[in-house]
């Protein structure tokens, strides 16, 4: 029950009861009302300063558990440029070495950054650019594995191509010559036999009986086929491609036609003593870009070390061609 209130009457001497009329009852509620609002929002402030709610927590958490995601997720993109670095230096360093490929220029392995801002749609909103510096490392990393990926398609190409020229380079000898004991005349100046003068010799010659098979010694098309009575007598030109040829004179009998596709080991002639030959044997050059060049570097195929120096020593004490 509310307190009563007196106020003093000094005409009657006594203490008269105060009555409030409504519109003061009124105001002195609203005053309870406003100091309890206020009263309210200062705990309320208070409160919400130094404990969270769930809501807040939940958020927090949330941002937490992104944070996390976040820095994991650039750790694993350091890692994955670290890989496409190294990637690129074996690439550089080893395989283009090897296929004699000239390496990818920096420039493009960089790949552009200017010209269109393709990230201007994140731009705006909060923690912008976080987003922003996430795709653009995306975005480099796609270039630079794309540009790695091309390259390797190159390489896959060159591998091939190697293949085909490791099989087209004459790399063994044209007769069966394992004991060495068929090799007559060396490249470079020779006594010719017939004209008693010293003349350069463009090949090698190897003695065997008339009949001996002739082996081609890389992959290729047969180019030319000669018959002739002088000169390098019955021969054959192999285009082997990647700028060598191989030439086989003096022949015997032939065993290919011309344009016939040939591979190393094949039997395309016999030995003989045809044209210019003053005893059965074949004469065997090879070419470089059109230049004829030293065959015994070129026997590799076929010897030991031991085997190649003995049949260098032989080829160069020969002082007389056979043709």
């Amino acid at each position: 029950m509310p307190k009563s209130h007196y106020r003093f009457n000094p005409e009657s001497l006594s203490f008269d009861k105060i009555r409030l009329g409504i519109w003061a009852v009124l105001l002195r509620g609203f005053a309870y009302f406003v100091g309890s609002v206020i009263i309210a929002a200062v705990y309320y402030l208070i409160f919400a300063s130094f404990v969270d709610s769930p809501k807040d927590k939940a958020l927090l958490r949330e941002i937490d558990q992104m944070t996390l995601q976040y820095d994991i997720i650039h750790r694993e993109m350091d890692n994955i440029d670290k890989v496409i670095v190294q990637l690129q230096e074996t690439d550089d360093n080893l395989y283009r070495t090897i296929f004699e490929a000239e390496p990818i220029p920096q420039t493009l392995r960089a790949g552009g950054t200017g010209g269109i801002n393709k990230f201007k749609e994140l731009e705006g909103y909060n923690n912008s650019n976080i987003v922003i510096e996430t795709s653009k490392r995306l975005d480099n990393i796609r270039k630079k594995v794309y540009v790695q990926s091309k390259s390797f398609d190159e390489l896959i190409s060159l591998a091939k191509r190697k293949e085909d020229m490791l099989g087209a380079i004459p790399a063994i000898m044209p007769i069966s010559n394992r004991d060495l004991i068929h090799i007559a005349s060396g490249f470079g100046l020779r006594i010719h036999p017939i004209y008693k003068i010293i003349k350069f010799h463009a090949g090698m010659d190897f003695t065997a009986p008339t009949g001996t098979d002739v082996y081609v010694t890389g992959n290729g098309v047969v180019s030319d086929v000669e018959s002739s009575k002088r000169g390098l007598g019955n021969h054959i030109t192999i285009d082997h491609g990647f700028g060598y040829q191989s030439i086989y004179a003096h022949l015997d009998r032939i065993n290919v036609r011309k344009g016939q596709k040939v591979s190393r080991g094949d039997v395309i002639g016999f030995v003989g003593s045809t044209g210019l030959s003053v005893a059965p044997h074949l004469h065997y050059e090879i070419k470089v870009n059109g230049i004829n060049v030293d065959p015994v570097n070129y026997f590799f195929n076929d010897l030991s070390a031991s085997e190649y120096e003995k049949m260098i020593e032989i080829a160069s004490k020969t002082g007389q061609s056979f043709d």
